[in-house]
């Protein structure tokens, strides 16, 4: 039951009206902050190779990229219900605090010891900014209103997506800057959001007695932890079949039935167990996982097909992504002005999912010779497809749930995405890395490269440089091997159409 405070705020917060131009103006400041915040994960993809030449320890490599998104997303759920405790405007200048320290830090760092922590601390402020953000629209715009406006929240992941790698590349091979600029470049725009958030948001402050499920937050983290564990070292830094598998497998149970006790428990849980109970919750949670194995598994994979199957060069084979990022922009504004003048949502996630399950299948039809245009059309296809769901899977949650549940809701929806990127990326890799082996075997001459088991394939650069048959037959095989990865993402595009499918349209709110 909810105390009289909580229904004063409630009603506070339905009293507030904002105008057009107020929103926009919040929006801006929304918008800057997740930019900066989501080019910040992608960014250090291309310094990588040159942070290592200089800081050393090449066996760190992956935990640089790893800490930032383990933390994000083990952290998602918590930052939703600390700002129903605490109020959305001071929980998101938090994260931003974090995230400019972290990232400052990040620079500064001697080693790959300290730049990994800065890059675990600098993943807690951008799971809050990526949460909050979304909490935040929700807050200030009602469900019947805010189509309009998410469709400008959809794009911002796009455009990160490619702007990243793209801004990553162009600072490393400037000699005036170096790799470092890598993490100072988000900060001065982290700090106009900053000022922009402080001087226009005004959201009722909710005064209440605060109680944090301490032991709720442990048990989530820690499952969480565990999983993203699993899926982000299981192939690579030990095999499948191994004790750390199984230890972190148990863990994750574990601490997953501990966290169930623990909410059901709690005063005020961190994901209240009655969410499971409603069923769009249910839906959208499980849409959003198999949409993030789609999306994450085609942007991290794709580069690499243009990279070393077509010779382009990072910055190229970023821009041959700009299809996809205009293409969820215009389908992400356009659909969300459709949902706010008709109240009609659900036919666009319907079509959505179509769509992506479409793309992917047409990507796995790609050959070593496919033109750039067949390429772009495919990505294109994909970006009306992601444009037409992301932002309406959360718009159909928000609608769906409470007023008191509404961040625990948003957190909790997109946590449930991020972790379908981490299994996306793990089980992706791992088809494709056995798929890639089985190819070369049985197309590569015996003892060519020292056997396939044990040929390294090297950078793009190297592969490009090998001599024919060789070289042929790898380009080959790459494709063989990334026709079956996306081949495996058509069903789970299925199946976030079918979970789609089996929501209910609820009226849209107009408060």
């Amino acid at each position: 039951m909810e105390t009289r405070t909580e229904q004063q705020s409630d009603q506070q917060s339905e009293q507030r009206h904002y105008t057009h131009r107020q929103i926009l103006e919040i929006l801006s400041g929304l918008m800057i902050a997740m930019l900066t915040s989501m080019i910040s994960m992608s960014v250090v993809g291309t310094a990588l190779p040159t942070i290592v030449g200089e800081l050393g320890g090449q066996d760190q490599y992956s935990w640089v990229a790893t800490a930032s998104m383990l933390t994000m997303t083990v952290s998602t759920p918590l930052w939703g219900k600390l700002s129903d405790l605490y109020g959305r405007k001071l929980l998101f200048q938090i994260s931003m605090a974090i995230f400019v320290l972290s990232s400052i830090a990040a620079g500064l760092s001697q080693d790959m010891g300290q730049l990994i922590a800065a890059r675990a601390v600098q993943g807690l402020g951008v799971g809050g900014l990526g949460a909050l953000a979304q909490v935040i629209l929700a807050d200030i715009v009602p469900p019947r209103e805010r189509g309009r406006y998410s469709g400008y929240m959809g794009a911002v992941f796009g455009i990160s997506t490619v702007a990243g790698p793209l801004i990553g590349g162009f600072i490393v091979d400037t000699d005036w800057l170096g790799w470092r600029w890598c993490f100072y470049v988000c900060v001065p725009f982290a700090l106009v959001s900053f000022v922009v958030i402080q001087k226009v948001l005004r959201i009722p402050r909710i005064r209440r007695d605060a109680s944090i499920d301490i032991w709720g937050a442990f048990t989530i983290t820690a499952s969480a932890s565990a999983l993203m564990l699993l899926l982000s070292f299981g192939g690579h830094e030990f095999e499948w079949n191994s004790p750390w598998t199984y230890i972190l497998g148990a863990v994750t149970v574990v601490m997953l039935l501990l966290a169930v006790v623990a909410e059901r428990r709690a005063k005020e849980p961190i994901l209240p167990p009655r969410l499971f109970g409603n069923r769009t919750f249910v839906l959208t949670s499980l849409a959003s996982l198999f949409v993030g194995v789609a999306l994450f598994g085609a942007m991290i994979f794709l580069p690499q097909y243009l990279q070393i199957v077509k010779g382009m060069s990072p910055t190229a084979s970023g821009l041959m992504t700009l299809p996809m990022v205009i293409a969820m922009f215009l389908s992400g504004v356009i659909s969300g002005k459709v949902v706010t003048s008709t109240g009609r949502w659900k036919l666009f996630p319907v079509v959505g999912l179509v769509l992506v399950a479409v793309a992917l299948y047409l990507l796995s039809r790609l050959q070593v010779d496919s033109s750039p245009w067949l390429i772009g059309l495919d990505v294109g296809i994909l970006g009306v497809g992601l444009g037409l769901t992301m932002q309406m899977l959360i718009l159909a949650a928000q609608n769906g749930s409470e007023l008191r549940d509404l961040a625990a809701t948003t957190s909790g929806v997109s946590f449930f995405r991020s972790l379908g990127g981490a299994v996306g990326v793990a089980a992706f890799g791992a088809i494709l890395t056995n798929r890639l082996k089985d190819e070369l075997l049985s197309r590569l001459p015996a003892g060519a490269g020292g056997g396939a088991a044990n040929l390294q394939l090297g950078s793009p650069e190297a592969i490009q440089r090998l001599p024919e048959p060789i070289r042929g037959v790898i380009l080959e095989s790459f494709t063989r091997a990334l026709e079956t990865v996306f081949l495996v993402g058509v069903p789970i595009a299925v199946l976030g159409f079918l979970a789609v499918l089996f929501l209910k349209e609820l009226p849209l709110r107009g408060r």
